[in-house]
């Protein structure tokens, strides 16, 4: 039975005999021959070689990594070595041979000499544990198996899974306040005073929101906006982004705890990456030199100037996003259907936030074929695999922020703010005015923005990416038939070999590439960006990532066990960069947050409004809303007289001008200096308690530094 455990499997074409490819096969083979590996060779439409590995190559694994002391120096110690074990240590030496023509694995691939190499997923116990309790809509909420995903996946995998586990079970109180915040303006919904004094301005005419076939308007008009604004704006969010700034830092320091108690009881705590690939390269070759570590100043240079490139090109796709809402939006008012011109400029919203998304799909799908990211790493010329990983992931993740996130920095921080006033505003290509903030602000448009890319990429993108390994799994089985030989008279049919049926059926799975987890990680961690840099304006934000992060952590296990092939196991003992890279978005939700609460939303202005220029400032008046008379205060005068003389009508738009000169105001420059200083402070205060937090919770539970240090006492003592 052990004769038929196979490694991993190679699949090639059926090509001529004596053609060139044929023949870089056949050396490719001989190599692994020389190294002692079984190949069992299969033919039906492809031809599939089954490689298993020699029983010595285990040992050599298990004296160089393993402790001195503990060293067994018997041949049969290869039976202890986990198949995760096996299948890593058989796919590094298939990566790393090399033929006389100089040609590795990957390069016989991309000349189509091999089609394939993939480990099996065997019919084993595990397995079928993990289908049962893991990879099954049924168990939808029930605890993750992850010892059993270790023992199949590795430990790379594992520690992915228990760390999507972990978020997903803190963002349950991340996704309670939110709802808390949202139902504290669900309560002044129609109460605001503000929204009420919108709602009442019925003879306050606001200046055309475009230049042909707009018209004057009123105030009161927009009383339903006015009020969502208002649900949204308030002092709740205020507490909830600083909620969310103190979560983000418990979160990664929670998990850093939990990280560090599975790392113990998984015995990684010793374990180095580059000394087990640096034993890997010995086994595969014992005249291997060790590439030595070097840094080009020219290289970084060059590297930093072309990902700079880059942002700049995914900026310019924000600036055409900018253009597209500037111009829809003049059309949308000037057309003859009513419901469009009605509410031109929500429309404009929506349909920009749906390009937007569609913008991050393509750019993924550009991503995704990575032949830039194959130049910047060919310039930096990284030393092993996790480093080459390391850097891909450092540019990957900063290529997609910015393609997620640059429409939503220019909708919180410039959108109504560069605008211009009547008679001087700012054109594109001299025609068309940029978008104007509503007069209640600007906070709604990025709470729709943020609502509609969250949605579509939690509905669609997740649909298609269950969807598209089901498709080209049940196309795979129609296409490939197993071929059959036609009986002649009288002959018996041959038994067919037990290994050909699951070769075939592994083949038939969805393909995995390297980064296949890498992805996973990403859609993620973009998600925890949404979840935190500006939650401050969707604070429903979290409840989303909560329901997504339940479905996802089941889906990804049917995609892992039924739908693509087995994944080759890694090692780890953490989650590697990127927690480096949540680290780095914990401290720009502080920023992002601060930001959206001084210049985004109304709070500061009113704030400055209650406690400078209100009735309440000038006797008592405590019968009175403080901010009662907000709205004209906030509101600046236009006498369209000083462009068209024979027109005595005054109009209103949203700005802190002189109505002779329209230069600034004093209330502008006390707003300005209130808006920094609550910058300053919210910040200082934010990042003051994420230290602290950092600070009063350990990385390392006490139980687990305990463990580690009687471990150490222990072997002196027997080596005493």
């Amino acid at each position: 039975q052990n004769e038929e455990k196979w490694d991993f499997v190679l699949v090639s074409d059926i090509h001529e005999m004596g053609s060139e490819k044929e023949a870089k096969r056949k050396k490719f083979l001989d190599e692994l021959s020389k190294k002692g590996f079984t190949i069992k060779k299969i033919e039906d439409t492809k031809l599939f070689y089954g490689v298993r590995a020699p029983q010595h190559i285990f040992w050599k694994y298990q004296c160089l990594l393993m402790n001195p002391d503990n060293r067994q120096q018997n041949s049969s110690a290869y039976q202890d070595v986990p198949v995760t074990t096996r299948i890593r240590v058989v796919h590094f030496i298939l990566q790393n041979t090399v033929t006389s023509d100089l040609e590795k694995l990957h390069d016989l691939i991309k000349k189509k000499v091999f089609e394939a190499a993939f480990p099996l997923h065997r019919k084993e116990e595990i397995r079928e544990i993990l289908k049962k309790k893991w990879a099954r809509w049924r168990v939808l909420f029930k605890e993750q198996p992850i010892e059993e995903i270790r023992c199949y996946f590795g430990e790379k995998v594992a520690l992915y899974f228990a760390w999507l586990g972990w978020y997903t079970y803190l963002l349950i109180f991340a996704a309670l306040a939110g709802l808390a915040t949202v139902a504290a303006g669900a309560t002044v919904f129609s109460s605001s005073q503000v929204s009420k004094e919108i709602c009442d301005a019925n003879n306050t005419i606001m200046c055309p929101l475009c230049d042909q076939n707009c018209s004057f308007w009123v105030l009161s008009d927009t009383c339903t906006y006015a009020k969502v604004t208002h649900m949204i704006d308030n002092e709740a969010t205020v507490v909830f982004a600083m909620f969310m700034a103190i979560w983000a830092t418990v979160f990664l320091e929670l998990w850093k705890r939990e990280r560090a108690t599975v790392a113990t009881s998984w015995d990684l705590y010793g374990w180095d990456e580059e000394e087990e690939e640096l034993a890997l390269q010995l086994i595969n070759n014992s005249q291997h030199q060790p590439q030595l570590y070097q840094h080009s100043y020219f290289r970084s240079t060059v590297v930093l100037i072309l990902a700079l490139l880059m942002i700049m090109v995914l900026i310019g796709i924000a600036h055409a996003l900018v253009i597209y809402r500037a111009v829809a939006m003049a059309l949308f008012m000037q057309s003859e259907v009513n419901l469009l011109s009605k509410h031109a400029d929500i429309i404009a919203v929506m349909t920009g936030a749906i390009l937007h998304y569609i913008t991050i799909v393509i750019t993924t799908k550009v991503r995704s074929h990575a032949a830039p990211w194959a130049l910047l790493l060919f310039l930096e010329k990284p030393r092993t695999f996790s480093q080459r990983e390391n850097n891909f992931t450092v540019k990957i993740f900063l290529f997609q922020f910015f393609t997620n996130f640059s429409s939503l920095i220019y909708i919180a921080f410039f959108l109504g703010r560069i605008s211009g006033h009547p008679g001087h505003y700012v054109r594109i290509a001299g025609h068309w005015r940029l978008e104007e903030c509503h007069p209640s602000g600007c906070i709604t448009d990025l709470f729709i923005q943020m609502a509609v890319i969250m949605v579509l990429k939690q509905t669609i993108s997740n649909i298609m990416e269950y969807l598209i390994p089901l498709i080209s799994h049940q196309l795979r089985k129609k296409q490939k038939p197993p071929r059959k030989r036609s009986l002649m008279l009288g002959e018996e049919e041959e038994a067919e070999d037990p290994c050909k049926r699951q070769w075939l059926n592994n083949y038939e799975l969805s393909e995995v590439s390297v980064f296949s987890l890498f992805n996973e990680y990403l859609e993620i961690v973009i998600q925890y960006s949404f979840t935190t840099i500006f939650v401050a304006a969707f604070p429903l934000a979290p409840l989303l990532a909560l329901i997504n992060n339940v479905i996802e952590i089941h889906m990804d296990a049917i995609k892992m066990m039924r739908l693509r092939r087995r994944m080759v196991p890694r090692k780890a003992k953490d989650i590697g960069i990127w927690l480096q890279v949540l680290e780095a978005i914990g401290t720009l939700a502080v920023i992002g947050n601060g930001l959206v609460i001084a210049i985004t939303s109304d709070f500061i202005p009113v704030q400055v409004y209650k406690y400078m220029y209100s009735p309440c400032t000038r006797g008592n008046h405590t019968s009175v809303d403080c901010s009662t008379g907000y709205i004209n205060y906030s509101l600046s005068v236009f006498h369209i007289q000083d462009f068209e003389p024979h027109t005595k009508l005054c109009c209103r738009y949203r700005d802190y001008r002189n109505a002779d000169d329209y230069t600034y105001t004093v209330q502008f420059w006390h707003i300005f200096a209130a808006r920094l200083a609550f910058l300053i402070l919210f910040e200082h205060v934010a990042l003051c308690v994420k230290l602290i937090a950092a600070w009063y919770i350990p990385d390392v539970p006490q139980k687990v530094k305990n463990k580690i240090l009687t471990k150490k006492h222990i072997n002196l003592c027997n080596d005493l």
